[in-house]
Parts: structure tokens; sequence; C-alpha cells
């Protein structure tokens, strides 16, 4: 029987590596979704969507599905479900790779402010500006409910999680993205800092070119540490090298 091999997806390289694995022979593929966008998109191979029910329950799936190698795939900032396959890892001996995309790096002119947390985020504003483009995901916004003086346009894939603070301006969107669009953005909407995380990439990345030219202060929420046990590659070819799979 062919090694399986599972992906935790959920990001644009998770699709990448479910085609790269899906069009081999030599290879059974099942990624897996956590069901939190409503619209995934089509991947190939097999796929399931919902959790496994913590480390315990990824280790059984791990079992019973005869799993010969793992990869997270999944958000930079996904950091529960990471915790869980380290876990699910050591527990059933399955290898286990983590494919993460490279955070961005600060360009001359950038005015980035690295926060730790959404919260230690939102304590940095008051100081940097009033007029704020959030750009931090659907989740974890309550940590911004408490600024009553603040003015926020909160863009996402799916309706932002509440509570959200009170004077917000929603905007449902999927990048890519563009300068010249992010640029129309921020002056539309008379922005004066942009918060995000690190998710790298070049799909968001246009907003910080944009602040940049604009010469917006940006702060960066850095991407929780991967566990130990796990190691990262950065892309599809490192994940395949790992693997042991060579080039078709």
């Amino acid at each position: 029987m062919s090694p399986h091999v599972l992906i935790l997806g959920g990001t644009t390289e998770a699709r990448e590596l479910a085609a790269s694995l899906a069009a081999r022979s030599d290879v059974r593929v099942t990624t897996s979704l956590a069901g939190r966008v409503s619209r995934p998109g089509t991947l190939d191979g097999d796929v399931r969507i919902g959790g496994f029910g913590g480390a315990e329950g990824l280790a059984a799936w791990l079992r019973d599905h005869r799993v010969d190698a793992m990869v997270d795939a999944t958000h930079p900032f996904a950091a529960g479900i990471t915790a869980n396959a380290a876990r699910a890892a050591a527990v059933t001996g399955v290898p286990a790779v983590v494919l993460r995309r490279p955070g961005w790096k600060a360009a001359p002119g950038d005015r980035w402010h690295e926060a730790v947390s959404l919260s230690d985020a939102a304590a940095l504003l008051p100081s940097l500006g009033r007029r704020v483009l959030l750009t931090t995901g659907r989740l974890g916004l309550a940590a911004f409910a408490h600024l009553r003086d603040h003015r926020f346009v909160i863009r996402s894939v799916e309706p932002p999680a509440p509570p959200l603070p009170p004077d917000v301006a929603v905007l449902l969107a999927r990048g890519p993205f563009t300068v010249e669009g992010e640029t129309l953005l921020l002056r539309e909407h008379r922005i004066d800092v942009l918060v995000t995380k690190d998710s790298g990439g070049a799909a968001t990345a246009a907003k910080l070119t944009a602040a940049r030219e604009r010469g917006l202060p940006v702060v960066v929420v850095r991407r929780p540490p991967v566990p130990e046990g796990l190691t990262t590659v950065p892309d599809v070819a490192g994940v395949l090298a790992r693997l042991g799979l060579g080039p078709r």
C-alpha cells in the first residue's frame, strides 16, 4: 500500500502540497480542514473537515488511518493545532514536518512596531493613531473592544466574531491584494495605523508596501513559536525532501 500522508491544511501552501502529492502514484494524501471557512475551495486528494478532538483524537486518527507522515500546513498563528500535531506525532511516532512560508521582513522606510499578541497590539494603538485598518483575521478581536476612541476598519475573509470595538466598518475580502488597491483603501478610510499578523507570503503583503509609501506605522504581531520536536520547512519542495519523495 502506498504511504499515507496527512496534511493539516487551510493555506495556499497546503493546497499546493496536496496537488503535488495527489499527482503521484506512489503516495496517497488526505487534507484535513478545520471547517472555519465556509467555502474552502477544491482540493486534490481526499479531504476531511472538522476537528479531531485534541491531540489524543488526532493520534487515534493517525493510527486508525495508518498515516505514515503528517504535514502541518496550517496558518502560522494556528498555535493550538500545531501543538496538538506535535503531541500526536510524539505519542504515535508518526514523522511530522511543519510547512510555514517565511515571515515578512521590514524594508527601508517601514515604521514597524512589533507585538507579541493582539492584546499587546491593542496597547500600542493609542500612541500611534486613531483610524485603524485591522487585518488580523476574524477571531480574537475582543482584544480591541475596549478602544472607544478609535475607528476600526476590519478586513477578513469571514464575518468577524464579536465582541468588537464600538466604532467598526467590516470589509469582507480575500487576497491577493494590489498596492494600488491597498493605497486606495488607506486613503478612502483615512487610515493612520495598520495592524496585521506576520502571516508572510505575497497575497496580503501589498498593504505593507502601501503603508510604507504613505509613511504609516504598522503594528506587526509576531508568530507563536513552533513546538520543540517539529522541523519547519519553507516550501513544498522542502516537504517533499523531508518525506523522501523526489521529483516526478
